[in-house]
Parts: structure tokens; C-alpha cells; sequence
């Protein structure tokens, strides 16, 4: 089995995600190989076929397409695999409907071979498997811990025919927050579980006790209980405090990929099973809003 694993940059950066797809490889327990278009290859041992940024551009769909189509007759891989972002899910189903293969997004874990997704809003979870001979593959961030960035790269350039329409611009600069998470050393983050959104406000006087910020899963963000700027996840910002204190957040993968950098990690939840506590340092199992007076009266008390 062999996998070609289709690595990002950015403005002469390897992402370290490039890294999560070879802890995928190696889960999958598959021969892999590396395609990138950028100006180095990423430290793994493995063969890297690498297109020239200059050529190719920062993004383009259309070029970058025609390199992955070229790696891909090279190699002749059972499975072409993206991260599952803003590059690969724009180019992984282009890459799919040129070969006429199926593609399967956003996999969270492998299980007995087979490819494990989440659905309901990472309540469920399924496992499928391709019927094909080949397929296209994401994978969400965050899934598949990152390897260390070690080894020698057997490094090969690789060319491609193509036109386009389409400039590479630039990239937008994120709207600024009202909050930055990413400096926050201690932070308090709100989940689904506090029920309602009067409840929030609990949690935000728990995170002043304890001096940090407020933090907030994505489902109480989308039922706009808290404000985009204070979400953790993949789709909010990144966050590696010294303590991060989970309440009433059952551990989406989406959410672990944002905060699992932590120095330590506090979950409390009733339900002891949450995927959280995989995480967490700490565990408590209890409920939020009765724990969270108990501990500001000992903090204040401090």
C-alpha cells in the first residue's frame, strides 16, 4: 500500500501539518511519498518531489493540480491524501474528479483499516472504506499527532505542464479580535454543557478567579452565546496556555486540535467517558456550575 501525501507551505514555511499527514502514513502503515510545491522538503525519510513555488505560485488550483496529477503517475499511490483545509479541500476534489475516484473527507481516526468520520457535530462517529482501487483522502488537523520533524528527505524535483487563469494575489490577513487567546497563559473555555447562555457568565467569572481568559467551544460560539473571537479550534485560534480548563466541553476533534499544546489541561464534565478526557491532565467529573462558586470562593480565598 502507498500513500502520497500532499504537503502545504506558506510564504516558505513547511506547516506542520505536513507532519500530521506522515503520522497518518505510518498509522495506515503505507509506503509513503511526499509532493510539495514550495522551496525545501519537509525532514522526514522519505521520497519528496518538490515543484518550484517561483513556477507554481503560493496557490493555484489549476497548476497545483497538474503537479499532484504528475507525482501521482510517478507513483501510482493507493491513496492521495490532504489536510483537510483551505488547500486541501479546495484541492483535493479537484484532484478526485480528474482521476474519476472517490474521495473521503475529514478522517479522524483509523480503525480495523478502515476510515473513521465524525457527523452530527462530532456526536457520531462512522467508519468507511473506498470501493476503489485508489482514493483521495483528508484528513482533519489535529487527528493525527505530528511526528518530529527528523530525517533526510530524498528530494526530487518534479515539473508540470499547465495553464491558468488564475493569480496568486495574497493572503488576507484575520480580521483582529477583541481577544488574543494566543497569548493567554491561563484559559477558561465554555462548552455546551453550562446549558444556556445565562450560564456563561459563571464560566467568564471563573476565568477572571483563576487571572485568565475566556475561551468558548465552537457549538456555544455558533448558538451565539460568546462572540466568535473568544473560539478555540480549528475554526477559531490556536492556543498553547500554561493551563487550559475545560467546562462543559465534551472534546470534539476540532476543538482538541486547537488547545491540545496546553502545558495542562483540566476538563470537567459530567460525563466521565467525553472524548476530552483523553486529553486532559485532569479529569474532574462533576457539574460545571455547581463546582465553578466552589472554586472562585477558594481561589479569592488564595
Amino acid at each position: 500500500m502507498k500513500a502520497l501525501l500532499v504537503c502545504e507551505q506558506r510564504e516558505g514555511k513547511i506547516l506542520d501539518t505536513s507532519y500530521e499527514l506522515v503520522a497518518f502514513a505510518d498509522r495506515l502503515g503505507a509506503e509513503k511519498v511526499l509532493v510539495l510545491v514550495g522551496k525545501d522538503a519537509p525532514k522526514v525519510d522519505a521520497k519528496v518531489y518538490l515543484a518550484d513555488v517561483d513556477k507554481f505560485g503560493e496557490y493555484n488550483p489549476d497548476l497545483h493540480k497538474q503537479v499532484v496529477l504528475e507525482a501521482i503517475q510517478k507513483e501510482n499511490p493507493d491513496y492521495v491524501v490532504f489536510v483537510h483545509s483551505s488547500y486541501g479541500w479546495d484541492l483535493a476534489p479537484r484532484v478526485a474528479a480528474s482521476l474519476k475516484v472517490g474521495q473521503v473527507s475529514e478522517i479522524v481516526n483509523i480503525v480495523d483499516g478502515k476510515f473513521e468520520l465524525a457527523l452530527c457535530n462530532a456526536k457520531l462517529r462512522r467508519t468507511v472504506s473506498p470501493k476503489g482501487a485508489r482514493a483521495v483522502l483528508t484528513i482533519q488537523a489535529g487527528a493525527f499527532n505530528a511526528v518530529e520533524a527528523s530525517g533526510s528527505a530524498q528530494v526530487e524535483a518534479i515539473d508540470a505542464a499547465g495553464s491558468t487563469k488564475l493569480q496568486f494575489v495574497g493572503y488576507e490577513p484575520a480580521e483582529k479580535k477583541d481577544v488574543d487567546l494566543g497569548r493567554a497563559e491561563i484559559i477558561v473555555s465554555a462548552g455546551r454543557g453550562v446549558g444556556k447562555k445565562e450560564n456563561v457568565s459563571i464560566i467568564a467569572e471563573l476565568a477572571k478567579a483563576f487571572g485568565g481568559e475566556l475561551g468558548a467551544s465552537r457549538p456555544v460560539v455558533d448558538a451565539g452565546w460568546v462572540a466568535h473571537s473568544h473560539q478555540v479550534g480549528t475554526t477559531g485560534q490556536t492556543v498553547s496556555p500554561k493551563l487550559y480548563v475545560a467546562c462543559g466541553i465534551s472534546g470534539a476533534i476540532q476543538h482538541l486540535a486547537g488547545m491540545k499544546k496546553s502545558d495542562f489541561i483540566v476538563a470537567i464534565n459530567k460525563d466521565k467517558d467525553a472524548p476530552i478526557s483523553e486529553a486532559a491532565d485532569v479529569m474532574v467529573v462533576a457539574d460545571v456550575l455547581q463546582l465553578a462558586p466552589v472554586l472562585m470562593e477558594k481561589l479569592r480565598a488564595a
